[in-house]
């Protein structure tokens, strides 16, 4: 018998989406509605990723910025790097270079795969397409952003190749509340679980989400108005 590619003894595994200063900044070219309570969200399950032991698979959009609107994550600025606790210390990164290869004991290396793509859709990613297809895990938790297009187009991919998928939403950033509600009601339609982070961690509250230099995200604004980001 072939034995798999990549194989997971942890029942789960974490899918951080597109987690960047440009999408989820203060001062980013694209950032998300309400992003220092997602973002609080995030720094919990990386939190509990970290705690628990559990592989992180996360994707970075890397473009040149032609034809890209507000030239979002583009190659070289600083609102490509991704938020600093995203990051985990064990980690490695792969370029957007068309090229599929991996150490088979990946996870046995490293704690965390980052790997680069082009556009929205991470199955476009050769690399991507295949760590994403071949991993044997029980599921798949999603975070990060936009829940519009990235997210959308992970979650029905995994979807597509079988994977049990659980999308934690208050943990996943859009730009427009519409699309997003669509784009989640279609999560659910093909077999998404949607769940908030609470009902997995339980409740927490952080003064400081430590991601920009915003009155919010500095803790010098109060609550009352938070979801006008």
């Amino acid at each position: 018998m072939i034995r798999p590619v990549l194989t997971l003894r942890r029942r789960r595994i974490l899918i951080d989406v597109g987690t960047q200063q440009d999408l989820f900044t203060a001062d980013g070219k694209s950032c998300i509605r309400n992003h220092r309570r997602v973002l609080a969200n995030i720094r919990r399950v990386m939190a509990w990723a970290r705690k628990d032991h559990i592989r992180v698979i996360s994707t970075v959009q890397v473009f040149n910025g032609n034809g890209r609107p507000h030239s979002c994550c583009v190659a070289g600025t600083d609102g490509v790097r991704k938020i600093s606790y995203t990051r985990l210390n064990r980690a490695i990164t792969f370029p957007s270079d068309g090229y599929t290869d991996f150490p088979r004991d990946i996870f046995d290396q490293f704690d965390q795969v980052i790997q680069e793509i082009r556009s929205d859709d991470p199955f476009e990613e050769p690399r991507a397409d295949r760590m994403l297809s071949e991993v044997k895990a029980t599921d798949f938790l999603i975070v990060g952003g936009l829940a519009e297009t990235a997210v959308k187009y992970m979650v029905l991919g995994l979807l597509l190749r079988r994977k049990n998928v659980t999308v934690l939403t208050d943990a996943v950033g859009s730009i427009e509340r519409h699309p997003a509600e669509i784009a989640f009601r279609q999560m659910q339609a093909k077999g998404a679980r949607l769940i908030d982070s609470k009902s997995l961690f339980g409740t927490g509250h952080l003064q400081l989400v430590g991601a920009c230099s915003c009155d919010r995200c500095r803790g010098r604004l109060q609550k009352v108005g938070a979801e006008q980001d």
